[in-house]
């Protein structure tokens, strides 16, 4: 556009009833990009009204609340006393040995400080970053043990059905040997099971539960709790964490995480929750290609053929769960 003479580069933004106004490109620092929840369209404000204004005062207002709230129960974790556990005993490190693969450094450093963290008065919130296959699972198996040999129960917070079956299965081939009564609480069981499971729970007849958020539910009651795994934190909703605060103030809490929000990796990096960080991958581990295809029964039989000449003792269902295909298998 030429204005007064001048010619320049103009960006046009629309306003509520059709005002416009031209933004030299120059001054494109003052604009960016929309960002919203839940894929819903931004409401338009009127050109020269004050509602702009009033929505930047709600939000520091929310934020605000938020620090505040955070404020208050990091000041109450330093004043409530947790549960000291005591010291590691031969048992523990029996326990340790049967661990199928060999510790990396960094994930030994991350069981030692969780274990550090357990031996003290103050309730341990420690965030273990490490990617898939890193070994996070395993110092959170740790913990559970330590936990439940010293008589407390363990909860094992995960967003999904189907990674609170993985763990479950994962805890139950790590404890086989143990007397230690592990359970599932998810949308798969019944009712009447989950009714069962809760009542067991309650009398402190269930050692480690394992599940979704169904977990952080009123009806849900712990005999004894001491220690609490919290894996994906940011995938669980704001009524969640909100359970989850107040899960902080009374027992240990070890969150696991791949991926963690910008939030609670600047709580962690500020010193306001502990970090251990795992940047090792295990010698053991795998990486796993995936190829999107068409259903198609001979790569069906290639794979599962494949499986078998490792020597992998595995159902046909949990080879043929690795291949992404996007088709029904029956």
């Amino acid at each position: 556009m030429k204005i007064w003479g001048v010619s320049n580069d103009y960006l046009l933004l629309e306003y509520q009833d059709g005002d416009k106004l031209y933004l030299p490109v120059d001054r494109l620092n003052l604009i960016q990009r929309y960002i919203g929840g839940d894929g819903k369209s931004p409401r338009l404000d009127k050109l020269g009204s004050h509602s702009w204004q009033r929505a930047k005062k709600r939000a520091k207002a929310v934020v605000s609340e938020m620090v505040k709230e955070l404020l208050e129960l990091y000041a109450a974790r330093q004043v409530f006393e947790g549960i000291p556990f005591p010291p590691l005993d031969q048992f523990y490190k029996e326990f340790e040995a049967t661990f199928e693969y060999e510790e990396t450094s960094d994930q030994m450093q991350a069981i030692n400080e969780v274990m550090q963290d357990m031996g003290h008065p103050k309730p341990m919130d420690r965030l273990i970053c490490g990617d898939v296959g890193y070994g996070k699972t395993e110092v959170a198996i740790r913990a559970a043990y330590r936990a439940v040999m010293n008589g407390k129960q363990v909860a094992i917070l995960v967003p999904t059905t189907v990674l609170a079956q993985q763990h479950y299965q994962t805890f139950c081939q790590r404890f086989k040997n143990y007397p230690v009564e592990i359970d599932v609480l998810s949308r798969f069981k019944s009712p009447r099971a989950q009714k069962e499971i809760l009542r067991r729970l309650k009398e402190g007849k269930v050692d480690i539960v394992i599940g979704t958020h169904r977990l952080l539910q009123k009806d849900v009651f712990f005999r004894d709790l001491g220690l609490v795994v919290i894996d994906e934190e940011h995938r669980f909703g704001v009524s969640h964490k909100e359970k989850l605060k107040q899960m902080r103030k009374l027992v240990d809490v070890i969150t696991l995480t791949a991926t963690p929000i910008p939030r609670t990796l600047q709580m962690a990096v500020s010193g306001i929750r502990d970090l251990s960080l795992i940047q090792t991958l295990l010698k053991i581990a795998c990486r796993f290609g995936t190829f999107v295809i068409r259903y198609d029964d001979e790569v069906i039989r290639q794979a599962i053929q494949r499986e078998f000449g490792r020597g992998v003792k595995s159902s046909s269902s949990t080879i043929v769960s690795k291949i992404s295909i996007p088709w029904p298998i029956i």
